[in-house]
């Protein structure tokens, strides 16, 4: 290594140094006091109202978005960003639940296939508190997303939209939809679809939530009757939306995982640590037993894999340099460790584990509260694209294996 690269390594280390320290005092004065306590069983209106004000904060702060560039707000280097996702999580903050499709997939989109007029709209709207929906999925239209039935008929200078969205996460509250449909139902299924800014005040739309399994009503199913749509919330070409759709798909693949890998490694793994470390009633602790602490190592060893693959999918976007396959990779190893995390803690968590039946509702989805996290880790390995989708992607874009055969 020469002087000058020697000279410049050591200034980037002081810099992430101060930085961290800076970001650490931020959390220190801002990050809410027993805001778990007061999230769990929060109606929603308090929670939307907390979670507003939440991204205030940070977007106060210069925290909020990151990963955009520098002129809307971001421009933040991989490792400054790095450095603020482990700060969040070490001082265990709150995530931006409502906010995160505006701040990830909108602003992707927007970005990758936006018109001025639209960023000018739509960027500086997010910033402020706009909350925005993914109107992607359909009843039969889930890992197969081009068999989507949702139609969008010209009409003049708009289109007039009916079908079905199904899965549509934080609909209810959402002020604008990122929607696909089909707009030439005569194309070939990945031909005839257009990508849409949806007003969600428009006129002959119907938001309905769906109470899971774990008790929430996060996810919704929304119906449009003849919503009218103007032409210039068309983003790219009409017929072209499929095309758009991988921006998005691309965010909540790749780019969103880097604060979620985060948050998994620290906030997560010490819950994880710190259940193995409890006194049970016979006087053992579960981290005294050697095959829970092989099991530990191993996770942790697979955390440090995911946080390299994560750093990696950032610097090669920033560098234009991201693999067809890459962002693939990331979300299906992000999706099934989380899976094998939270079993691992039901596991140690024993019968104890089964009497949590409440999680604060701005938390992660490793909160502690292993059951449900284990059962709500399987959202993870269906939206945004099945596991089995993810390995065909990985197979066919990445390591170029013949596709498999279509059924004539």
């Amino acid at each position: 290594m020469s002087t000058d690269e020697r000279s410049r390594e050591e200034q980037d280390t002081e810099d992430l140094a101060e930085f961290r320290a800076h970001v650490r005092q931020w959390c220190a004065e801002h990050v809410p006091a027993e805001w778990r306590t007061a999230q769990t069983g929060a109606t929603d209106e308090r929670f939307v109202a907390f979670q507003k004000d939440w991204f205030a904060q940070l977007h106060a702060a210069d925290f909020a978005v990151p990963h955009w560039p520098a002129e809307w707000g971001g421009g933040m280097s991989v490792g400054r960003q790095i450095v603020l996702y482990q700060e969040l999580a070490a001082h265990d903050a709150p995530r931006l639940v409502l906010a995160f499709v505006g701040i990830h997939h909108a602003a992707s989109t927007l970005l990758v296939a936006g018109t001025d007029e639209q960023r000018r709209r739509h960027l500086p709207a997010i910033l402020d508190g706009e909350i925005w929906v993914q109107g992607f999925s359909e009843p039969e239209a889930g890992s197969d997303l081009a068999a989507l039935r949702t139609t969008a008929r010209r009409d003049g200078d708009a289109f007039v939209v009916n079908g079905q969205k199904l899965w549509a996460s934080g609909g209810m509250h959402a002020d604008w939809c990122l929607l696909l449909a089909r707009t030439d139902p005569d194309a070939p299924k990945r031909k005839g679809i257009s990508y849409f800014l949806l007003d969600m005040a428009s006129p002959g739309i119907d938001v309905r939530p769906i109470r899971n399994a774990v008790g929430d009503s996060h996810f919704c199913e929304v119906f449009f009757d003849d919503v009218v749509v103007p032409e210039a919330n068309l983003i790219g070409t009409e017929n072209g939306g499929w095309q758009v759709a991988q921006a998005t798909l691309g965010a909540e693949r790749g780019m969103t995982m880097l604060e979620l890998a985060e948050r998994l490694g620290n906030a997560g793994f010490r819950w994880l640590v710190e259940e193995c470390g409890r006194t049970r009633a016979d006087g053992t602790r579960p981290l005294d037993d050697a095959v829970v602490c092989d099991g530990l190592a191993r996770l942790e060893i697979e955390i440090s894999g995911l946080r390299g693959l994560c750093r990696d999918v950032v610097e090669g976007h920033d560098g234009g340099a991201v693999g067809p396959a890459d962002p693939s990779i990331v979300k299906l190893f992000y999706s099934e460790l989380l899976q094998r995390m939270t079993d691992f803690g039901v596991q140690i968590g024993g019968l104890d584990a089964h009497a949590v039946l409440t999680k604060p509702m701005s938390s992660g989805w490793e909160s502690g509260a292993w059951v449900l996290d284990f059962i709500g880790s399987w959202e993870w390995t269906i939206p945004g694209g099945a596991s089995e989708i993810q390995r065909t992607i990985i197979a066919e874009r990445g390591l170029g294996l013949p596709r498999d055969p279509v059924a004539t």
